[in-house]
């Protein structure tokens, strides 16, 4: 599977020129509203050192990363969902995303207008909470209207009713001011609830755009905010500068990682949003590795080794025998397979064994 992320936020709150960066695409990028009319999408290697030095170890002539999908849509403003300037016509493009990031102005740069004035990302926040709660409500009332006539014309079968009561249940959380994700749904539930893709549903990263020195030293107090904020919805957060990434992907990698190095700083905006999508989506990576290929795979946390086998081929799944597992680092220390095998460090695994983060995983199984 691979990690798919949509974003949004107001016009200039600086997101088409963080997806530039991200993607290394070219989405229009102005200090006008509305300059990204279409829809943008880029899919880019999540940035791991594991996998780096795992290949260092086989030196194989493929190394295969693990992937994230943005999608960058036009910027939504107060009543998109009356069709107020254009974000809400393309809000279906990102109802198929793992994950919602908002992009929230928190830098001060005073040639960039802000289309409600002053710089506030936390009354940013709401505008585009309330926007895509408003456009899950229609999706909702036409759902309703849909499955709500067959119940109430007495044909429905037990499915259709338990829809209508969930459709009602959610309505209601979403008038109330509450997400779709809010509301606690039962195992037979959760299918129905994903179907809909409603996009106050969706998992959320909260992510601050500040000032490039804003990284290396203290964040703003408009950040913190919005860091509080998500620590209360139970959501990731993550500062970045978007201009600094711009500046960062027009540099060659090792010039990058070492001007990120003379700034004090570790870790790349895309390694930030992919860490925070993984973690608020409860996914890993497992990896497999040798002489032909080195290759990370993500699946989702609490994932059995016979799940893991199919995230690479359903016939590694249907023909499961056991599993041959190790730690990355424990191979990279022994040097290869011999070392973790002589130091016992390299065992068998059943079909019920759960996959664990960083496992080196090689499958047995008959075809």
């Amino acid at each position: 599977m691979s990690l798919s992320v949509g974003i949004v936020g107001l016009p200039n709150a600086g997101k088409s020129t963080l997806f530039n960066a991200l993607t290394r695409a070219h989405a229009a990028v102005g200090a006008f509203p509305f300059t990204t009319i279409e829809p943008s999408t880029g899919v880019v290697p999540v940035p791991d050192p594991r996998l780096e030095q795992l290949a260092a170890v086989f030196h194989p002539p493929r190394v295969i990363p693990a992937t994230v999908t943005f999608t960058d849509i036009a910027g939504l403003v107060r009543g998109a969902h009356r069709g107020e300037g254009l974000g809400n016509q393309f809000l279906g493009h990102i109802r198929g995303a793992d994950a919602i990031a908002f992009v929230l102005r928190c830098f001060s740069a005073g040639d960039v207008g802000h289309v409600e004035g002053e710089i506030d990302p936390l009354r940013d926040l709401e505008i585009l909470e309330l926007e895509l709660a408003l456009a899950d409500l229609a999706t909702l009332e036409r759902r309703l209207d849909r499955v709500g006539r067959v119940a109430r014309a007495g044909a429905g079968s037990r499915e259709v009713k338990q829809e209508v009561e969930l459709l009602e249940q959610v309505r209601a959380a979403l008038e109330r001011g509450a997400s779709a994700r809010s509301v606690e749904v039962s195992r037979e539930q959760a299918p129905i609830l994903r179907e809909w893709q409603l996009l106050t549903a969706k998992p959320v990263i909260f992510v601050a755009n500040v000032d490039e020195a804003a990284l290396s030293g203290e964040l703003p107090a408009s950040a913190i905010g919005v860091r509080e904020r998500a620590a209360s919805e139970g959501a990731d957060f993550a500062a970045v500068s978007a201009k600094l990434e711009a500046e960062l992907a027009e540099l060659e990698p090792s010039e990058a990682a070492e001007f990120l190095s003379q700034l004090g700083l570790t870790e790349t905006g895309l390694g930030k949003l992919s860490r925070a999508g993984y973690h608020v989506l409860s996914l890993i990576t497992f990896f497999t590795a040798g002489e032909k290929e080195v290759r990370a795979w993500t699946v989702r946390s609490g994932s059995s080794a016979v799940e893991a086998a199919a995230a690479i081929h359903s016939d590694f799944a249907r023909g499961f025998i056991r599993a041959e597992v190790c730690r990355w680092d424990d191979l990279v220390a022994a040097g290869g397979y011999p070392g973790v095998r002589e130091r016992g460090q390299r065992r068998l695994e059943g079909r019920e064994y759960l996959t664990q983060d960083g496992d080196v995983m090689h499958f047995l199984f008959n075809v």
